[in-house]
């Protein structure tokens, strides 16, 4: 189909694009569950059930967690390039992994992810008040960019402080890792996203009134201010509650958006928002696998794959771009 000698791409059928991230989903978690079972029955539910479920559900939730994320600060801000990183969230919560550990502050493991989840929610709350003061949604991104890089400073001058062993400990947090991840890490993270849910669905009328501008979401009586701050938190909480167990998770938050738009391009972000969260899981899993296998019996961080992941696909598509 071409328009004015311009080949114009015809959009992705719906029932088409779902099935195929159907399709994607079920091979990603068939290969995770995936396992030489044992004879022995009682180490084969120890490896099913206490080592692979919780693990996978934390991959599917936490990338369909951060996917989401960046979803909703992309609308807020009304820019492709916003990503969950400039909230300060996952800064706030390697800061206090860091302090934790370098300072050896008598925090039993058990506890330890609970710190990392207050330090990221008070990491996002110390952006999002910045950012408060910022007029416009480019002011607004500059501001967290700030927050952001000086919460990274603090986090390098702490961890100046580590020796090699500590150093050590905190090097696949930072990074990002599913490694460890039990059944108290996914109880622990389960009922903070049941509760984004309907928060999330609640927000999606605003994210419609603010794509039209600043001034005529504020024409229409829609606080601009206050509803860009309310999905910006939602979007931090989302992304503090995956800090908290599991470490940054870099990448995912932009490139699931992009893909999803990508599949639906005349969607708004009423239909968008399943699409990055469904992409986002996708994304994870397979970088989890690729940190499992790849350079088996060693385990790779997952930060590591996620970003080598979210790089090829954003290149990917950008080279679509120019040449559609």
């Amino acid at each position: 189909m071409t328009a004015l000698g311009v080949a114009v791409p015809r959009p992705v059928p719906r029932w088409s694009a779902a099935l195929t991230l159907v399709a994607a989903l079920a091979v990603a978690v068939g290969s995770t569950l995936g396992v030489s079972l044992p004879a022995e029955a009682d180490v084969a539910r120890v490896v099913l059930w206490e080592l692979r479920m919780p693990r996978l559900l934390l991959a599917l939730l936490g990338g369909a967690a951060v996917g989401a994320a960046g979803l909703l600060m992309q609308a807020a801000l009304r820019n492709p390039l916003a990503v969950p990183e400039l909230l300060g969230v996952s800064t706030g919560g390697a800061l206090a992994a860091a302090v934790t550990v370098v300072w050896a502050l008598p925090v039993p493991v058990a506890l330890q992810p609970v710190v990392a989840l207050v330090g990221a929610v008070c990491g996002g709350a110390v952006c999002l008040a910045a950012a408060g003061t910022g007029r416009g949604p480019g002011a607004v991104l500059l501001i967290g960019a700030a927050v952001s890089t000086a919460l990274q400073a603090v986090l390098l001058t702490v961890m100046a402080a580590a020796d090699r062993l500590q150093y050590d400990t905190l090097f696949r947090y930072l990074v990002g890792s599913l490694t460890g991840i039990t059944w108290d890490h996914a109880r622990l993270t389960l009922p903070w996203l049941l509760a984004c849910v309907p928060l999330a669905v609640l927000a999606l009328p605003a994210l419609g009134v603010l794509r039209l501008g600043d001034e005529a979401a504020a024409a229409v009586g829609l606080h601009v201010g206050r509803a860009r701050i309310a999905v910006l938190g939602l979007a931090a909480v989302l992304v503090a509650v995956v800090v908290g167990p599991c470490g940054p998770i870099a990448w995912i938050g932009f490139v699931a958006p992009h893909a999803a738009r990508r599949l639906r391009p005349a969607a708004d972000a009423r239909l968008l928002l399943p699409w990055a969260a469904a992409i986002g899981a996708l994304f994870t899993t397979v970088a989890d696998l690729a940190a499992r296998h790849v350079f088996a019996p060693a385990e790779t961080p997952l930060g590591a794959w996620t970003a080598a992941v979210g790089i090829v696909a954003g290149l990917l598509m950008l080279a679509r771009r120019s040449t559609s």
